[in-house]
C-alpha cells in the first residue's frame, strides 16, 4: 500500500472536523493570549500568528509560544527564523488555499495547471505580505517590491515546492466534496512551513533577510 492510499484510508469526515475544531480552539487560545498578555505586538504580527495557527493548529500555536510572545526569556537565532518563516507562511498560505481551491476544486485543471495557478497565488500573496508593511513604514512601492522579491523568493519557492507537491500527491484525484481534499491541504501547509524553516535560517545568516523584531523588546 502506498503512502497516498494509506492517507486516503485514514482520512474521514470526522477526522477533518476534529482537525478544524482543534485549529479553532488553538486560535481561541492565541487570541486570548494576544488580548490579555501581548496587546503591544504589531497588528501585522497578530494577523501573521492568527493565520499560522489557523493553518497548523497546535503546531502553529507552539511556534507562536516559542518565538512570538513578548514573554520569551530571550531572543535567539532559531526564534528569529521561526518568526520569519511564520510571516512568509501566513501570506503564502492564503494564496495556496485560494489557488488550490480555484485550480483543483473549481476549474478542475490538470496537474500543471494546478501547480501554476497555486504557485502564482502563493507567490503574489507572500510578496504582498512583505510589501504592505514596508509601504506603511514609508518605503516607496518600487523599493518595497524589489526588497520583498529579493528577501522572500527563496523562502516562498522552498515552501511551495514542498506544499504544492505534497498536496497534489496526497489528494490524488480527490474533489472538493471529499474530506481528503481538505486534509491534504492542511497537511501540505504544515509540511511547507517545516521545509521553509531551514531556508529562512540560511537567509537570515546570509543577511538576505533581517527577520521580524524581538517581541520581548516591545
Amino acid at each position: 500500500m502506498s503512502l497516498q492510499q494509506a492517507f486516503h484510508e485514514l482520512v474521514t469526515l470526522e477526522l477533518v472536523l476534529a482537525w478544524v475544531a482543534v485549529s479553532l480552539v488553538s486560535v481561541g487560545v492565541l487570541w486570548f493570549d494576544l488580548r490579555r498578555n501581548n496587546r503591544k505586538l504589531p497588528s501585522m504580527m497578530k494577523l501573521v500568528w492568527t493565520l499560522t495557527v489557523l493553518y497548523s493548529g497546535v503546531l502553529g500555536l507552539a511556534v507562536y509560544w516559542y518565538s512570538g510572545r513578548s514573554q520569551i526569556p530571550d531572543d535567539t537565532f532559531l526564534r528569529r527564523g521561526m518568526r520569519s518563516t511564520a510571516h512568509c507562511y501566513s501570506g503564502c498560505g492564503v494564496g495556496e488555499v485560494l489557488g488550490v481551491t480555484l485550480a483543483a476544486g473549481i476549474l478542475l485543471l490538470n496537474t500543471v495547471g494546478v501547480v501554476a495557478v497555486t504557485f502564482t497565488f502563493a507567490y503574489l500573496f507572500g510578496v504582498a505580505f512583505t510589501v504592505g508593511p514596508l509601504m506603511q513604514e514609508g518605503v516607496g512601492i518600487r523599493e518595497a517590491l524589489a526588497d520583498a522579491v529579493y528577501s522572500e523568493s527563496g523562502s516562498i519557492v522552498a515552501m511551495e515546492t514542498v506544499a504544492i507537491g505534497s498536496d497534489i500527491y496526497l489528494a490524488g484525484e480527490a474533489t472538493m466534496g471529499e474530506p481528503v481534499f481538505w486534509a491534504s491541504l492542511a497537511v501540505s501547509l504544515s509540511l511547507g512551513f517545516l521545509a521553509a524553516y531551514p531556508i529562512n535560517l540560511g537567509l537570515l545568516h546570509l543577511g538576505v533577510k533581517e527577520g521580524m523584531g524581538d517581541p520581548s523588546a516591545m
